[in-house]
């Protein structure tokens, strides 16, 4: 099953450093965040990424065309213009990345990667937030209902989406969130079926508007509560909060070895 990341955006909330990259290449213990998220995705089988790109997109490109220089010890021999990398372990990941434009807002870029999804499921979440969602519990949900669309739901007070959700998980309304709601939110690491595309118009579509006030009015769109660590990056404030989760040795995303 292929994983859809969205990271192509200005990150201007983060403007300290999204000014430099963009901010799924912002760094958390020396590795962007995008990288985080790939590994935690890749622990639970799921190898196959599309990364829909646009603000500055050429230096997620760089990092995935020189991905030994960023994790190997490398002997240059300038007389002999030759280059040996050590100790080069390689992640088990296939990573198609995709220029989805610079302006494009979220749902226009999955639109974008119809052509690379074909008619299977496929996992989509953002390239700013980290998680210890049990993928596996997660899909087999989504595979259960047989509805479109499956979000993750965490309660947390954070400006994203709200929704109003019924004794079976099926989402009733998505509207932006108020500031005195204290109800669940989208999360990300979702799961849907190609018939998402259909709600899907053009670069104008944001994915968390039109398309998921439909999916809800039409009984098509199911939650799945997290209760565990859920955190975005949207400032500076939540970087450093979540570099000092690494530097602890505790980050409840952190479920790989090292290698």
């Amino acid at each position: 099953m292929k994983v859809v990341i969205l990271a192509g955006g200005l990150g201007t909330r983060i403007s300290e450093e999204s000014h430099l990259k963009p901010k799924p290449m912002i760094e958390i213990g020396g590795r962007p965040i995008l990288w985080h998220i790939m590994k935690y995705y890749s622990q639970f089988g799921f190898h196959d990424f599309i990364i829909c790109l646009g603000y500055k997109q050429y230096v997620v490109k760089e990092f995935f065309a020189d991905y030994f220089l960023h994790t190997s010890d490398v002997t240059f021999d300038l007389a002999n213009n030759k280059m040996e990398v050590h100790n080069n372990y390689s992640e088990p990941w296939k990573v198609t990345l995709v220029d989805t434009g610079l302006r494009t807002m979220t749902g226009g870029r999955v639109k974008r990667i119809q052509s690379f999804i074909g008619s299977e499921p496929f996992m989509l979440t953002y390239g700013d937030g980290v998680s210890n969602v049990d993928l596996r519990a997660l899909l087999q949900f989504h595979q259960s209902h047989g509805r479109t669309a499956t979000i993750t739901t965490v309660n947390i007070g954070q400006m994203k989406g709200v929704l109003d959700i019924d004794g079976n998980n099926t989402i009733l309304s998505f509207r932006e969130k108020e500031d005195d709601d204290g109800a669940l939110i989208n999360g990300g690491f979702m799961v849907l079926n190609p018939e998402i595309f259909n709600y899907l118009k053009d670069d104008t579509t944001v994915f968390e508007k039109t398309p998921m006030q439909r999916l809800a009015a039409e009984g098509q769109l199911k939650s799945f509560y997290h209760s565990g660590f859920w955190q975005c990056m949207d400032t500076q404030r939540e970087m450093n909060k979540l570099e000092a989760l690494w530097q602890s040795g505790k980050a409840p995303w952190k479920i790989w070895e090292d290698s």
